[in-house]
C-alpha cells in the first residue's frame, strides 16, 4: 500500500546546491531536525550529514528518505558502493511515499532513488 507523505528531502543530483524557493517548506518535514541530515547536506557538510543520518534513532533504518539522503552523503564522500546500496534499498523498499525535493519538486521515493542511482552510475561511468 502506498502511503502519501510530503517530506523535506535533500536529494541533490549534482554537487551544486539547488536553490529552494522561499515559500517551499524546507528541512525535515515530519522528522526531528537533523535526523535526515538535510541542513548539513545543503551546506555541503557531508561528514556531519553522515553522522546525523547514522545516529538518527527516531528514523527507521529502512525509511526511504533516510536511505536516499544517506546515499547522497556517501556519494559525496566517495563511498559509491555504499551509496549504490542505499539507493537500491530505497527503490526496493516496501514503503513508498511522495517526497518534497530540495528544488521544490514532489516525487515518489522510488523514482527519486532511481534518479539518484542513475546519476551515481553516470558519474562513475564518466570517470
Amino acid at each position: 500500500m502506498k502511503t502519501s507523505k510530503i517530506l523535506g528531502l535533500a536529494v541533490i543530483l549534482s554537487l551544486a546546491p539547488i536553490p529552494v524557493l522561499a515559500e517551499t517548506p524546507v528541512g525535515e518535514i515530519g522528522y526531528s531536525k537533523g535526523s535526515l541530515g538535510y541542513d548539513a547536506l545543503m551546506a555541503g557538510q557531508n561528514d556531519m550529514a553522515l553522522a546525523q543520518l547514522e545516529a538518527a534513532r527516531d528514523v527507521d533504518a529502512d525509511d526511504p528518505a533516510r536511505l536516499i539522503n544517506l546515499g547522497q552523503a556517501y556519494t559525496r564522500v566517495g563511498r559509491t558502493g555504499d551509496a549504490a546500496r542505499m539507493f537500491i534499498a530505497a527503490m526496493q523498499s516496501k514503503r513508498s511515499f511522495d517526497l518534497l525535493l530540495a528544488n521544490g519538486e514532489v516525487m515518489n521515493s522510488r523514482d527519486a532513488a532511481r534518479m539518484a542511482f542513475d546519476n551515481l552510475n553516470d558519474r562513475i561511468a564518466s570517470r
